[in-house]
């Protein structure tokens, strides 16, 4: 069974309550009505109810009627959230008129309902910019207890199977943090780490701290960051599987790994890879994938405390069916 698909039945077999609320796209529409023919979550989907079973009709989707369908305009709940995110955002400065107009904004509303507990994910981005998915999930949802800055996984499944995973490795940041410090980069890796366990399945998730020096073999500052995000991350989570800093090859090679950092429990048999920063993530992951012939999936978010999922406008039907099999795994290991 490929990782994909035990990613979905993961999601099947303990169904999640997932937001999306950009419900009369098509793409989204369509995805949905797979994801209830499928059984897979509970979907609650924010729109004008007439226009969803007219678009559900134009499209011959079947399923729509097993959704919870929201209207934004005319939600029986919106004083309710508009007090509540008065409040949240009262010391800057949010009033109560600005409140009950976010409120009727499908992402405000979506992510109003997971803070409420009426939902356990959300995902969009069909429509909306990274930034317009992320705001209202920050100022409502919040991160995670002990992060303070949310960041972008990426699962590489590779056809070495004799690195990672079976050849599956989880890598991160490739999405958000541009040149994460010390502390931002040890959340990464304790992020990156879990999002190894919930969704890639991951029962022992082994994370490289990536640098161009191993174990002392050249000196910088960048390299310093490293070390120090390496011991602030055994801080964080002290049954964490974590050494740095580490070259990639002797993250990935056992025999290089033995080589260059002998002693090591992670050097050579690492599954998961903490880049130093943005730059060196998203370059790194996309010359794996084009020149290796990688399937990437992602990215995934995290460090917000409820999962918040961000979708390319590009998106396929299948892209945004995959994420919420992934948001569905994330929510699980949330509660």
């Amino acid at each position: 069974m490929s990782l994909i698909q035990q990613i979905i039945e993961r999601a099947k077999s303990n169904k999640q309550r997932i937001v999306l609320p950009e419900a009369t796209e098509e793409r989204t529409l369509r995805a949905a009505d797979r994801v209830l023919a499928d059984d897979m979550a509970d979907l609650i989907l924010i729109g004008n109810p007439e226009e969803i079973h007219a678009l559900a009709d134009k499209w011959e989707l079947k399923h729509i009627d097993k959704a919870t369908l929201i209207d934004p305009e005319n939600n029986t709940k919106s004083e309710e959230y508009a007090q509540l995110l008065a409040e949240l955002r009262k010391k800057k400065g949010m009033t109560i008129e600005q409140a009950r107009e976010l409120v009727k904004n499908p992402l405000y509303l979506g992510c109003m309902i997971i803070k409420t507990e009426g939902a356990d994910g959300q995902i969009s981005g069909a429509l909306s910019t990274t930034g317009e998915t992320l705001r209202p999930a920050l100022q409502i949802i919040k991160c995670a207890p002990g992060i303070t800055c949310v960041s972008g996984a990426m699962l590489l499944i590779t056809k070495k199977p004799e690195f990672g995973e079976n050849g599956v490795l989880v890598v991160g940041d490739v999405a958000v943090t541009p040149m994460p410090d010390a502390a931002q980069l040890s959340q990464i890796a304790v992020c990156t780490a879990q999002t190894a366990r919930s969704v890639a399945g991951f029962d022992d998730p082994r994370v490289a701290m990536l640098s161009f020096s191993t174990k002392g073999s050249a000196t910088h500052e960048v390299v310093d960051k490293v070390i120090e995000a390496t011991r602030l991350a055994r801080e964080l989570n002290p049954e964490l599987k974590i050494d740095g800093e580490l070259q990639a090859d002797a993250a990935l090679v056992p025999s290089v790994g033995n080589k260059k950092a002998p002693g090591s429990d992670i050097a050579g048999k690492a599954n998961v890879l903490v880049f130093p920063n943005l730059e060196v993530g998203n370059i790194a992951y996309k010359l794996v994938q084009r020149l290796g012939d990688a399937i990437a999936v992602g990215p995934i978010l995290q460090g917000i405390a409820r999962p918040v999922n961000d979708l390319s406008r590009g998106c396929s039907v299948d892209d945004i069916y995959y994420l919420v099999a992934i948001t569905a795994c994330q929510a699980m290991d949330a509660k």
